[in-house]
């Protein structure tokens, strides 16, 4: 026998036999003599065994019934060895691509191996020792989401300056059913927008949200268990469902949203690329028929487009959405005051929680409507948010009167330290609290007359309140 080859080389034989090639078109598929095939051919068929009896042996069984134990050994697969040498100097260099060594490598030789023949031998010669495994997604489990590495862009009408946009991509792996949508940034709240407007376009919610390590979903990264920010899993929690970003370093876990991102270049940015658009509405309603189209095509491989198994397998899986749209949380610290109130820096207002709270430490949840506060993660107060700044928004429940004295601060208390300074600075003090509600709102402007007296001295003062008290004007 001109060459021995090994089991695997044996199997591939078989598997061209029994598919109805002929000798010389094996021998020319893989890169083989006529003469060793037809040995090999005589050698099946004298072994009693059938084609398929002897797929079915382990390799180690095949080599002892063949008695072959090397590759083969000649000038054309030696010249093949040399040049993966030169290939694999090059693996890590960005654009790498086995297409294109092949390509080089078959101009240089005379009689060079089919691309398929070139594969086999480079990744026997170069074993993956590392695994990878292949994921199977079940229908419903998981929405992978991302933005694409490309932007596209707008137009702004006025200055006519070219604005770039965001574009967000997600996909249900199962059935690949995918929606995209342009926004203005990567910033939280546009990347929670966007993954709640994918959420209502599937008319459904999965168990899991599958993103990148967006620092938009998580605040710090990690190959075992990434940090995700809070806004992020309170929106998971309003839908019902967990997020679960991909490992680091382990681009398998994301592959089929990254082949959506390229389809989406090749589907949506391609025919776009002509088009110019004036505002992100437009631009978004363009995207959405050109989606339509997408989801539309029928798979090279399957009887059916991504929005049919959506429609037939996945959608039944998909828990039904929240009753209420998801309003983004900003978090805040705030000390309560004694005078039993929070103060909320962003709209310069005051906000009542229970008196007992006086001195803690609290957390201010706050959305564009509503303002919470929470001690020891347990909610104490929740108020309606209001603009008007230096306003003192009050349930009564929180604040007693003046004649539950649970603080050292009351009524009585300013107008004693008050009357240090005289009759009319104390009458003054009384005036202030009387006008008010709620005593406790006057307090601090009580203490900020008072603290006048460092300023002007006690005399001034006393005679400023007079006049004040005398004028109607007392503030």
């Amino acid at each position: 026998m001109a060459n021995t080859l090994d089991p695997k080389d044996l199997k591939q034989i078989i598997n061209l036999k029994q598919d109805g090639y002929s000798n010389r078109q094996i021998g020319a598929t893989l890169g083989i003599s006529r003469n060793t095939i037809n040995s090999y051919i005589h050698l099946f068929k004298g072994s009693g065994y059938s084609f398929k009896e002897l797929l079915k042996l382990d390799n180690h069984t095949l080599e002892k019934l063949f008695t072959s134990h090397t590759t083969i050994n000649n000038k054309r697969y030696d010249e093949l060895m040399f040049y993966f040498e030169s290939i694999n100097k090059a693996r890590n260099h960005p654009g790498f691509t086995f297409l294109y060594h092949y390509t080089e490598y078959s101009q240089k030789v005379k009689d060079p191996y089919s691309y398929t023949q070139f594969m086999e031998h480079y990744h026997r010669k170069y074993a993956k020792i590392k695994g990878s495994m292949k994921l199977e997604h079940e229908a419903g489990k998981e929405i992978f989401v991302d933005f694409a590495g490309k932007k596209l862009q707008i137009v702004d009408k006025i200055t006519g300056e070219i604005l770039p946009v965001e574009v967000f991509v997600a996909m249900l792996p199962n059935s690949q059913y995918t929606y995209v949508e342009a926004c203005m940034s990567q910033k939280r709240e546009d990347f929670i927008s966007c993954c709640e407007n994918a959420l209502h376009f599937y008319g459904g919610v999965p168990k899991a949200i599958v993103s990148d390590n967006l620092k938009s979903a998580v605040t710090r990264s990690s190959r075992y268990e990434a940090q995700v920010n809070r806004s992020f899993k309170d929106f998971a929690r309003h839908y019902n469902c967990v997020v679960n970003p991909t490992r680091s370093y382990s681009p398998q876990d994301k592959a089929l949203v990254e082949n959506a991102v390229h389809l989406a270049y090749q589907r949506i940015y391609y025919p776009l690329r002509e088009m110019t658009f004036f505002s992100l509405a437009d631009l978004n309603k363009e995207i959405k028929l050109l989606l339509e189209c997408y989801n539309n095509l029928l798979f090279q491989r399957k009887e059916a487009s991504r929005l049919e198994l959506f429609q037939s397998v996945e959608r039944e899986y998909l828990k039904p959405l929240s009753s209420t749209r998801y309003e983004i949380k900003e978090y805040r610290r705030a000390k309560v005051q004694k005078i039993g109130y929070i103060y909320f820096s962003p709209d310069k207002t005051y906000y009542s929680v229970p008196y007992r709270y006086i001195g803690k430490e609290t957390t201010l949840h706050y959305t564009k409507g509503m303002v919470e506060v929470y001690y020891n993660q347990q909610r104490i107060a929740i108020h309606q948010r209001s603009g008007s700044k230096g306003a003192y928004i009050t349930n009564k429940d929180h604040l007693s009167s003046s004649h539950k004295q649970y603080s050292q601060w009351s009524p009585q208390y300013f107008k004693n330290k008050a009357a240090v300074h005289g009759s009319y600075v104390a009458a003054c003090v009384e005036r202030i609290i009387a006008a008010l509600d709620y005593p406790e709102t006057g307090y601090k402007r009580a203490m900020g007359v008072i603290q006048l007296h460092k300023s002007y001295g006690s005399q001034r003062l006393d005679n400023a309140c007079k006049r004040a008290i005398q004028a109607d004007a007392v503030s």
